[in-house]
């Protein structure tokens, strides 16, 4: 593609913004960096890299804005963040060998199949906790499970293979999980996505994948929405939260699927 010209950058700034302030309260910014991306001309691939190199910056500042709901939740942090760097790298890796074409294709029922997950995670999580991770009926455990770790590991793959509704699904699985504070779980779901984000962005820059004048654009943009985002995030209802969550992935997921 031929450089972005400064009132493209000027746009892609500001959608950068909106995703930051997306990612901070239910993931899934990439549903709006991604699609700016393709009308710059950027092959689908490269602007998912692109997308995730720009966007982790501001997955730390959103996590930097929600330290404070991490206190007493230090072994949860530590303790997925093997399985997410772990899956992450993989994620990556899968990307790569994926066509523009294939990874097009894909797209749209990954986010749809997400959003699906959150919002049924009511029923599902019953049936989850008594025949899978074996969580019993009121607090989660101190610390995750093996079966838990496994289900952060699955889920970081898909972070780091696209990434757009990754956060509405960290926050589906650790409701499966037992928890139920939503501020407590997007603290969680923004740290454990700098860390499947942040190998995965390692990965697309060493093998050349990334637009750099973009993506540092977008850097820029994502972080300063993040940030300011995060903090209004926690005051807002968790009900409104998680009908937020929902309407943003049924919509990007609709929109994807007919912009193929």
């Amino acid at each position: 593609m031929s450089a972005p010209s400064a009132a493209q950058l000027a746009a892609i700034a500001v959608v950068s913004a909106v995703s930051g302030a997306v990612n901070s309260i239910a993931g899934g910014g990439t549903l709006l960096t991604f699609p700016a991306l393709l009308g710059l001309g950027v092959a689908p691939v490269s602007a998912n890299a692109t997308s995730t190199v720009a966007l982790w910056p501001g997955s730390l500042a959103s996590m930097f804005g929600y330290r404070r709901e991490l206190v007493g939740a230090e072994r949860w942090a530590l303790r997925l963040a093997i399985p997410s760097i772990l899956g992450g790298l993989t994620g990556a890796l899968l990307l790569m060998a994926t066509s523009d074409e294939q990874f097009r294709a894909i797209v749209p029922w990954l986010v749809f199949g997400a959003t699906l997950l959150f919002a049924l995670q009511g029923k599902v999580m019953a049936w989850l906790r008594h025949h899978i991770l074996e969580v019993p009926h009121g607090e989660p455990p101190i610390e995750p499970t093996r079966g838990m770790m496994a289900v952060q590991f699955l889920v970081s793959i898909y972070g780091g293979y696209f990434g757009a509704g990754a956060g509405i699904v960290m926050l589906a699985a650790f409701g499966l999980m037992g928890m139920t504070n939503i501020h407590r779980m997007n603290g969680l779901k923004n740290f454990n996505g700098i860390c499947f984000n942040g190998i995965a962005a390692v990965t697309f820059a060493v093998k050349g994948l990334v637009t750099w004048p973009i993506a540092l654009v977008m850097a820029i943009g994502s972080s300063a929405g993040g940030y300011a985002m995060s903090g209004l995030a926690q005051r807002v209802p968790q009900g409104w939260v998680r009908g937020a969550v929902s309407a943003i992935g049924l919509a990007s997921a609709g929109w994807l699927y007919w912009s193929r």
